[in-house]
């Protein structure tokens, strides 16, 4: 608190004037610190961080030896690649593709996933990212998966007959 000290600046000096006692003033600055520092205490312990903000993605279980693997009508089978350059390729079927390119606007592969979605009841497709893709990529078009309300797709890896495919397309 303010301490108000007595004493010294008074009485009778030697050239025989009086002085005016002064009062000095000391002021205790302790209980201002300690507040402050309960104060941030309190306002760093209450106050709730960023959350990360993360996808859900559901993955499923290894499947076993003796599980048979589901058969897949090739009709309802989209294949989509992720190329270099923010590049889309896809195709329709399993034999005898016809690739396509387009890119991740809303007019690009969202447009083609709503149009497929459409015509194909139960579609499937499958996502095959190449080495020369980026990781932006992947995240672009699982958001387009989640955007066009894709139910049935999956994460697969590029086979060489897929690279073929697209160096024969010269797109």
């Amino acid at each position: 608190m303010a301490e108000v000290s007595q004493g010294g600046g008074g009485g009778k000096s030697d050239g025989g004037k009086v002085r005016v006692k002064k009062a000095s003033t000391k002021i205790d600055m302790t209980p201002m610190v300690d507040l402050a520092f309960l104060l941030l205490t309190f306002f760093i312990l209450t106050t709730t961080l960023n959350k990360p903000k993360t996808m859900q993605l559901t993955l499923p279980e290894d499947p076993k030896p003796e599980d048979k693997l589901p058969e897949v009508n090739e009709k309802k089978v989209v294949t989509v690649i992720l190329g270099p350059n923010d590049k889309v390729y896809w195709y329709h079927g399993i034999t005898n593709p016809e690739v396509k390119v387009t890119n991740y606007d809303d007019a690009g592969i969202r447009k083609v996933l709503i149009e497929k979605n459409k015509e194909i009841p139960g579609m499937i497709i499958l996502i095959k990212p190449m080495e020369e893709s980026r990781y932006k990529n992947v995240v672009d078009i699982l958001d387009e998966m989640t955007i066009t309300n894709m139910q049935r797709f999956a994460m697969v890896k590029i086979t060489d007959a897929d690279k073929e495919l697209i160096k024969e397309s010269n797109l």
